[in-house]
């Protein structure tokens, strides 16, 4: 069975070190010294690999199965979630008003990897309870933050989203769902939903669904679209669960990976709703869950490449495969161990050198979110916006890609599924494609995220790059040489791709959008590239004053120094194709294929 092990240190490291927050101007970060924040880590670490961890595999041979309505999760998981709960984590960054702690954003991210790398499935059924918690939470009146919080907070009851049906997707102004009004001021709710993760199962006693529909007579498309709070049971004036709401789960859907999470098919039959926010603006309410999700996907594909590599390494070492090139290195052995071979160590750097990188930009990501809505910073809330679909994007894509060599060190036996590796690929999978579709989190990034604003975060990133590189050129001629210089390459390319889509983009489109997937990728690997000029310079720092850990600090340069030779290079691929315009992706007509 794998094992997992929390990156306790590594965050720890990126949060004082590299992020240093307690120096941060972000109300409650003063509080964060590494005692507490490790204290924090510390258990919810033991949590991840003594509770939630050994689950893993039971999620993915069990599944969940619906009987006479109801959906059961796997053995286990109720306990596990009874856990959970009484730790009082799903409400660890939530208002202290409503039950939760007042903790940062960066703190719960931190946590919700180890969690979702340990058993990702299970980790969903509590987390999309918090993206729907927060849009009630920005968007509900007091007296529905007072009535649905404290129990969503607690989760005693859960929560979902629900937006896709069967004859739409990402294209939401289709949707079919409505919204009756009634005399009392709630809503009659009818219609299908599919995909609806955590939409039914036995963990808690209700589930808060968040439900776009249409009230008749509103606007055409999207913007005729309004949200709904409809719970699972109906809540009586004094709080008590009422009859049996008019929804019901019509099936879970069978799925790739991610086995352990009820998905269904939700079926809504004049179900009581109440309107969420203001009529025909259900995407702005939703897109506060959205937001949310789309950061905690991004943490998705992190957590998975980062349990798969963790599971490489293991087998690396131990499985005993042929000679050493330069000599034998295991000479009481019949062959050397895997780790001795180049290609080996290839693969293995870029895990390593992709899920470090990313965890910092994910926490630095956090950070700026707790800026916007702790210290009501508008830059930091522009710069995060820009960076959300890079974040889910290429964080999702890339971290698929790094189960798929994780899985590639084990060979044969890492198709089997006695491994358990094929679970780490299977369950990453999903992260490409929900919350939005990474093509579609690349077009939202071209077409509206650069020029928001005048492109003002855009040319605010651009310049956070320049400054870094003019604070700490000619301190040390190596780190010049392998880490600044290199970022600078990179940066170039992203604003001449930049350039590229304002020269062209403006006379045909199609030119901008073809290159989109390309300079998300761009965009990301420049942004890893900062994270790791970054973290060699706290690196560097650190042993300079003296730092005890020697091993530690160095590996984590050396490690920096692989990611800007040998990955961060992709950038001028990207470019090539950008600036290869959109001419021979749309050569074909469509009956030519």
């Amino acid at each position: 069975m794998p094992s997992y092990t929390p990156p306790i240190k590594d965050a720890q490291f990126i949060l004082h070190d590299v992020l240093k927050i307690t120096q941060a101007q972000v109300p409650g970060y003063a509080d964060l010294d590494p005692d507490f924040t490790g204290a924090i880590l510390q258990e919810a670490g033991k949590i991840s690999a003594e509770v939630l961890a050994p689950l893993n595999v039971v999620g993915d041979v069990e599944g969940c199965t619906l009987e006479n309505g109801v959906v059961r999760t796997p053995t286990g998981f109720k306990a596990a979630f009874d856990q959970i709960r009484e730790g009082g984590w799903p409400g660890l960054d939530m208002p202290e008003q409503y039950g939760g702690q007042n903790m940062p954003y960066v703190d719960g991210t931190a946590v919700g990897e180890m969690f979702s790398g340990s058993n990702q499935a299970f980790t969903m059924y509590h987390g999309l309870t918090h993206g729907a918690a927060s849009a009630i939470l920005a968007h509900g009146t007091d007296a529905q933050k007072d009535k649905y919080l404290p129990k969503m907070i607690a989760c005693d009851w859960t929560g979902t989203m629900n937006l896709t049906e069967p004859h739409c997707g990402t294209d939401l102004g289709m949707m079919r769902t409505k919204a009756e009004p009634q005399d009392d001021g709630s809503y009659k709710v009818s219609g299908q939903k599919i995909f609806i993760s955590s939409g039914e199962h036995d963990m808690s006693d209700n589930i808060i669904h968040l439900v776009l529909a249409r009230i008749p007579g509103g606007p055409d498309g999207i913007k005729g679209v309004s949200l709904f709070i409809v719970p699972k049971f109906l809540i009586n004036e004094d709080g008590s669960l009422g009859a049996r709401n008019g929804v019901t789960c019509g099936m879970i859907e069978e799925k790739m990976g991610i086995h352990g999470n009820s998905t269904c098919v939700m079926d809504y039959n004049e179900a009581t709703g109440y309107l969420l926010g203001a009529e025909n603006k259900g995407m702005r309410a939703m897109f506060t869950m959205m937001n949310e999700a789309r950061i905690g996907v991004g943490m998705q594909g992190l957590s998975q490449a980062d349990a798969a590599y963790q599971n490489a390494v293991i087998y690396a070492k131990d499985r005993l495969q042929g000679r050493a090139v330069t000599g034998v290195e295991n000479p009481d052995g019949p062959a050397d161990p895997l780790i001795v071979h180049p290609d080996i160590r290839r693969s293995l750097m870029d895990q390593k050198s992709f899920t470090e990188g990313a965890r910092a930009l994910l926490l630095w990501g956090a950070s700026m979110i707790d800026a916007s809505h702790r210290a009501d910073d508008d830059d930091a809330e522009g710069l995060v916006s820009l960076l959300t679909p890079v974040i889910k994007g290429f964080l999702t894509d890339e971290g698929y890609d790094m189960t798929v060599q994780a899985q590639q060190v084990f060979g044969g036996a890492g198709y089997i599924e006695e491994s358990g590796m094929s679970q780490y690929t299977r369950d990453a999978r999903i992260a490409m494609i929900y919350e939005g579709a990474n093509g579609v989190q690349a077009l939202d990034l071209v077409g509206r995220k650069l020029a928001q604003d005048g492109g003002k975060h855009v040319m605010a990133f651009f310049a956070m790059v320049k400054d870094f590189g003019k604070d700490n050129k000619g301190a040390n001629e190596a780190f010049d040489r392998d880490f600044l210089e290199p970022l600078k390459t990179a940066s170039k390319d992203l604003q001449a791709a930049g350039m590229y889509f304002m020269a062209n983009g403006m006379k045909n489109p199609n030119h901008a959008l073809a290159g989109s997937s390309d300079f998300m990728h761009l965009f990301g690997h420049v942004c890893l590239g900062l994270m790791w000029a970054r973290m060699a310079k706290a690196a560097q720092d650190a042993l300079d004053g003296g730092a005890s850990d020697v091993a530690f600090y160095e590996t984590k340069i050396a490690t920096g120094r692989y990611y800007m030779a040998r990955r961060l290079p992709a950038t001028g691929m990207h470019l090539a194709r950008i600036q290869s315009g959109a001419d021979t992706v749309m050569a074909l007509a469509a009956d030519q294929f």
